[in-house]
């Protein structure tokens, strides 16, 4: 089936490259076109008009999950405030949070400047709890943001008639809203901010097959790219590289899109500041309402492949899509006869502890950066930020923070992670499902349980 996101771009705003014609000298060469290679070019080339930069594609500009995700540019730390804060300590923890906030406003305000027809909204996130255990979740997500000296303006609380003046979702309880998230179309960024970063001189190379990267040099099917920096910006894609298939796992991540409703169905949607919205079930979901007046929702749920395979076959699923069919009608009534032609996914890249990363070694002049679990589209812009000051030499409130260097820990080999994965999203699954028809999960102090949770939703 077809992506919406893809049927919804014009054709004029699609930007293809060139294909490598033969070896090449750069200063800083760039694998992978997708949000993370093109922010860490804009950045570079931005600060140094001078600079020679080359990113390389085995595919087309944005093919993996920048052009295939949820379009939530938001500043949700996948990882939590706690777990940062026992890790890292809490100002940094603190520090981290105000950063992917900051990130919002920064991606609007390059999308402003370069004219990036990106249909960016920021009209924040709902979080409904539609079950007692959902609604105590977010009560301790609320305790814990509040004892991080966050207010009313990062966080705050809607009983039900003010969520309904944002948001009417079926058995709605209450709800969490934040500002800091906008709606936005992915495809169109991404392809806008590659028209951006050519602009400027850097040098797109697609249908550029990447066999290996060394210190100074990558080596592809169409000739040698020498430089004195190489940036792996790869994402779930990293697990095809040769010894790199433990470092972040792929897992998939499924969308279907709606038809355009009608102004009677909004009525009783609403979403009318183009607020993205799910609720705190254990595996998620994530939704939005598009420009052009359409439902975009998506959610986990598909399995993981043993070996960390990726595969164009898995990029669609009958079972997931019936599932999340089923979930939009239910969260939305009025959309039961609405046409869901769109179905679409992809890989995201999971790190072990489920906080990215950007590293850069000036002895060796390699630099990557990754491991966002699916909140890329303001991630990838403090990673490119980060990654250029690392390699600019310069010292920044970006390169203090604990993601600059990094050094995320590997997964466990096979079977294990195959079974771990799929254990724990069985396990968030069952806890959904227990939640939905008691309001409460009975086996939720189980250590076993409780880790495979851990494994799917971080916490």
């Amino acid at each position: 089936m077809t992506s919406l996101w893809e049927k919804t771009v014009p054709a004029e705003a699609l930007v293809e490259g060139v294909r490598l014609p033969g070896d090449l000298d750069v200063d800083v060469a760039i694998v992978g076109a997708g949000l993370t290679g093109l922010w860490t070019a804009y950045y570079l080339a931005t600060a140094d008009r001078g600079m020679r930069i080359a990113v390389l594609e085995r595919e087309r500009v944005g093919f993996g999950a920048s052009g295939r995700n949820g379009g939530w540019c938001s500043g949700l730390l996948a990882a939590g405030l706690g777990r940062l804060e026992r890790r890292h300590g809490r100002s940094a923890a603190v520090a981290m949070q105000q950063q992917l906030h900051g990130a919002v406003d920064e991606v609007g305000r390059v999308i402003e400047l370069e004219r990036i027809d990106a249909q960016y909204a920021k009209g924040g996130t709902v979080t409904v709890a539609r079950t007692a255990a959902q609604q105590q979740r977010l009560t301790d997500e609320l305790a814990e943001a509040r004892s991080f000296g966050l207010g009313d303006g990062d966080l705050r609380w809607l009983e039900p008639d003010e969520l309904a003046a944002r948001c009417r979702m079926a058995g709605a309880r209450a709800a969490l809203y934040t500002p800091h998230c906008a709606a936005l179309h992915p495809m169109r960024l991404v392809h806008g901010l590659a028209s951006a970063v050519r602009r400027c001189g850097v040098v797109l190379h697609d249908r550029t097959s990447v066999v290996e990267v060394v210190p100074g040099e990558v080596r592809t099917d169409h000739g040698r790219v020498r430089a004195g920096v190489v940036v792996v910006a790869t994402e779930a894609y990293t697990a095809t590289l040769p010894g790199r298939r433990r470092d972040l796992v792929p897992l998939y991540s499924l969308m279907v899109g709606t038809e355009p409703l009608d102004a009677e169905q909004w009525e009783q949607i609403g979403l009318a500041a183009r607020e993205t919205f799910h609720d705190a079930r254990h595996l998620i979901i994530y939704g939005q309402r598009t420009a052009d007046g359409r439902l975009a929702f998506g959610g986990r749920g598909a399995p993981y492949h043993f070996g960390s395979r990726i595969e164009p076959g898995f990029d669609t699923d009958e079972r997931v899509r019936t599932i999340l069919v089923g979930a939009l009608r239910e969260l939305f009534p009025v959309v039961d006869d609405v046409d869901v032609p769109y179905h679409w996914g992809g890989p995201l890249g999971v790190p072990r502890d489920w906080e990215w990363s950007a590293q850069f070694d000036r002895t060796s002049g390699l630099a990557w950066a990754g491991g966002y679990v699916g909140d890329g589209v303001s991630t990838t812009n403090v990673a490119g930020r980060t990654l250029a000051d690392l390699i600019h030499g310069v010292r920044s409130d970006l390169t203090e923070l604990p993601w600059a260097e990094h050094r995320q820990p590997r997964w466990e080999p096979e079977p294990l992670r195959w079974m771990g994965i799929n254990f724990g999203r069985r396990a968030a699954a069952r806890a959904d499902r227990a939640e939905q028809s008691t309001g409460r999960w009975a086996d939720a102090r189980s250590k076993a349980w409780s880790r495979a949770l851990s494994v799917v939703t971080g916490r």
